[in-house]
């Protein structure tokens, strides 16, 4: 199934389709907010949700039972897929950046969502050996280097 984008007034009505499932237009109506469009307007918006795929109808009598086609959980990631392309560059990891940039997302939240391995290193058993000051005094300390038999320097 293909899903389209929704205009505002049209998001506005699957927003309470979406928690109401299914039902009959007077049903619709009560549960619009203030100030609650005409009784025409409100159907003609249904009328271009069925044409979109977002509702189906089922007659009962001589009225429509309208029922939600598309989940709310579908709309969402359609609507995040379209958000990441177009403001993210496609980056999720551009997308957490900016979350975490702006306070909107704690960056110890995302611990629930990864598995955090260890390694277990054992200690260096001979500490000094590779301390840098023990080498330097080892060298130090140490017998001086006999100088090799060979040509001697000039004085002038």
């Amino acid at each position: 199934m293909k899903i389209n984008h929704l205009t505002p007034s049209e998001e506005l009505l699957m927003q309470i389709l979406w928690k109401i499932e299914h039902a009959y237009m007077k049903d619709v109506i009560e549960h619009y907010p203030e100030p609650k469009p005409h009784q025409n307007t409100i159907s003609t918006f249904m009328k271009i949700l069925v044409e979109k795929e977002f509702l189906s109808t089922e007659k009962e009598g001589r009225i429509f039972k309208y029922s939600v086609a598309v989940p709310f959980e579908d709309y969402k990631k359609f609507q995040l897929r379209n958000f990441l392309e177009n403001y993210f560059d496609n980056s999720g990891t551009e997308m957490l950046k900016t979350l975490i940039d702006e306070k909107l997302l704690n960056p110890s939240e995302l611990n629930q969502f990864f598995e955090i391995k260890t390694t277990v290193v054992p200690l260096v058993e001979n500490a000094e050996a590779e301390n840098p000051i023990s080498d330097f005094i080892d060298e130090i300390t140490s017998e001086k280097k006999k100088k090799k038999k060979g040509k001697k320097k000039k004085k002038k």
